[in-house]
């Protein structure tokens, strides 16, 4: 990934990150105790750059401006899960929580845990406008609005290359029969198809999510996320799943997919080193492939489009799936003295210009409207200026599934996946253990 020339110092967010590794062996909540006292609003985030540099910096700008305190402390990912987790619950809540929307959102805002922040919004509706509009649904439960957005967008991309695709006289498909004759002309030139890292279940995962979309529309989605019984048994669902075997019977994915995992970056190294002709990953990936993949990059190999559109299908070729962005709330625990402070910093301190040109400069797309003349003098215009473009222009962003579902559910929805795509399962039987599963 791209590191950014942050125009300020990253010591704070090396020592808050010290300061949550001694926290991460002790039985308290730390800073977070109490939600902050005073003037001063306790914040936890992950560690790890550029994100923790981006994030420290806001922090260390937006003290010094006299407006309240904000004290920031840094945890590695799986410590950060487990310790907000039990916080939470014990009443012990940093004032501001990290985290990711969708189906952990809705829990805490069932428990009142953490605090509706919809009429708020509604008196600060120029800070609410800075936002794309697409990235406030995975904070949203009931109608109400219990986050505000942090950071960049991660859609899912289909990726390609070009050069293997020119070769076997193929293109970037927009239709699902153009996919499947990328298919057919791949295996035929001895390249495969699509690279799949299927040992990992949520690159998996990734197709089921467009290809519900693409078939049903987004509000199939949309309804077994809000949990409404039988959501799982839409016909669309099973379909679904016929499109996967479809893709199984044509040897779509690379041979020994299923072994392939994604931590290791195989499925990525198939794409750039052209062996493969299709990829459908995470927009994340662009950076580790630049800065991983060679020339793959800088010589224009690498493309990228949106998901096919399915004869009959209701989802938009527009339509996007994947993590809209991270999310910031607000404990419900806190003192009133604190949650002004969080507020305050929303508003003035936390997606500043300047922490908007430090993710630009890392790589990514702020989920902030008035990006087009930075995107456009970054060295990867063409790719950023195509996701923040597919960002504006989407009709619907639909949550990654494992994010959007309730943790229970989707560590079911995991193991299923994997079984459908070996080929023991069948479309209805992978819908009726899901439907159970969310009864």
């Amino acid at each position: 990934m791209h590191t950014p020339n942050l125009s300020r110092r990253s010591l704070l967010g090396l020592s808050a990150g010290a300061s949550a590794i001694a926290l991460a062996g002790c039985g308290t909540a730390g800073p977070g105790a109490g939600g902050g006292g005073g003037d001063t609003a306790t914040f936890w985030a992950l560690s790890g750059q550029p994100n923790e540099g981006i994030y420290g910096d806001a922090v260390e700008a937006f003290n010094a401006e006299g407006e309240g305190t904000v004290e920031i402390t840094f945890f590695q990912n799986d410590a950060y899960k487990q310790k907000i987790r039990t916080a939470i619950g014990a009443g012990e809540a940093p004032t501001i929580i990290y985290g990711w929307g969708g189906g952990g959102l809705r829990t805490y805002a069932e428990e009142s845990q953490v605090d509706d922040l919809t009429g708020w919004l509604g008196e600060n509706a120029a800070f609410r406008d800075r936002f794309v509009e697409s990235v406030w649904g995975a904070a949203t439960v009931d109608e109400k609005v219990y986050a505000v957005p942090l950071g960049s967008t991660q859609p899912i991309i289909l990726f390609h290359n070009t050069k293997v695709l020119e070769d076997i006289g193929g293109a970037a498909p927009a239709t699902w029969d153009e996919l499947l004759d990328v298919v057919e002309k791949a295996k035929s030139a001895g390249v495969a198809p699509i690279s799949l890292a299927g040992q990992s279940r949520w690159t998996s995962m990734m197709w089921l999510e467009y290809l519900l979309d693409r078939v049903g529309g987004p509000e199939v989605f949309a309804r077994i996320a809000a949990g409404e019984p039988d959501a799982w048994l839409d016909p669309a669902v099973i379909t679904m799943g016929e499109r996967v075997q479809e893709l199984l019977e044509a040897k779509a994915f690379a041979d020994g997919f299923e072994s392939m995992a994604a931590d290791s970056n195989t499925d990525q190294a198939l794409l750039w080193s052209d062996k493969a002709a299709l990829m459908l990953h995470g927009g994340w990936t662009f950076g580790s492939m630049k800065a991983s993949g060679g020339d793959f990059v800088q010589s224009g190999r690498l493309g990228f489009s949106a998901f096919p559109t399915i004869e009959g299908g209701k989802g938009e070729l527009s339509n996007l799936v994947g993590n809209p962005c991270n999310y910031l709330s607000i404990s419900s625990s806190a003192t009133d003295e604190a949650k002004e402070v969080a507020k305050t910093y929303f508003l003035d301190g936390y997606m500043t210009e300047d922490v908007t040109k430090a993710i630009v400069e890392s790589g990514a797309v702020p989920v902030v409207t008035g990006q087009d003349d930075a995107l456009a003098a970054s060295e990867d215009a063409e790719y950023l200026q195509w996701v923040y473009t597919s960002l504006q222009d989407a009709p619907a962003f639909t949550q990654s599934w494992d994010q959007a579902l309730q943790p229970t559910v989707a560590e079911t929805l995991l193991v299923t996946i994997e079984q459908l795509f070996l080929g023991q399962v069948t479309p209805e039987q992978f819908a009726e253990t899901m439907n159970g599963t969310a009864a």
